[in-house]
């Protein structure tokens, strides 16, 4: 399932570390990335590149919210909804968000786009209400910002990154 430059990849990681188990984490990264989400053929592959039982891969997978285990958007919103996102107004901004979207929580647009995540916390306090789309984060929410956020997702004028983590500017 994997391609070779995947593969390649995640065998370039394997240098960087005592134990090919300690590889788990970058490698299902580069799987999901080039997938998208994380079949059960994908984590078959990254345990035969690790040398471990795929149950290992599947177990480290089914840990982190960041891994998907069902085909998502090509971009994934977390918004946070944990007490300080929620005390400034990230229920109600999220609510925006579905009906902007047209969907519910843990769904997906009909054209692919986005898939709506709540998260409960992704540690940006300060900077209530946030949200995560794919590894960019946006900050000090408002309708106005959501709606400028995601047009411009769509329009292409933000272009994420599937490698940074940081992204406030908006």
């Amino acid at each position: 399932m994997l391609s070779a430059s995947a593969r390649a990849e995640i065998a370039a990681h394997l240098s960087k570390y005592p134990t090919k188990r300690s590889a788990i984490i970058p490698a299902l990264h580069i799987a999901q990335r080039e997938i998208g989400w994380l079949p059960d053929e994908a984590m078959v592959d990254v345990a035969g590149l690790l040398d471990l039982q795929p149950t290992e891969v599947r177990a480290v997978a089914g840990f982190y919210s960041l891994y998907f285990k069902e085909k998502v958007g090509r971009h994934v919103i977390h918004f946070c909804n944990d007490l300080p996102c929620a005390l400034r107004g990230a229920d109600e901004l999220m609510q925006k968000v579905c009906q902007s979207l047209g969907i519910e929580a843990h769904g997906t647009t009909a054209d692919g786009e986005f898939t709506l995540e709540p998260a409960m916390c992704l540690a940006a306090c300060d900077k209530a209400p946030m949200m995560q789309v794919d590894l960019d984060y946006f900050e000090n929410l408002t309708e106005e910002k959501v709606d400028e956020i995601l047009r411009a997702i769509r329009s292409g004028d933000i272009v994420l990154d599937k490698a940074s983590v940081v992204r406030s500017a908006l």
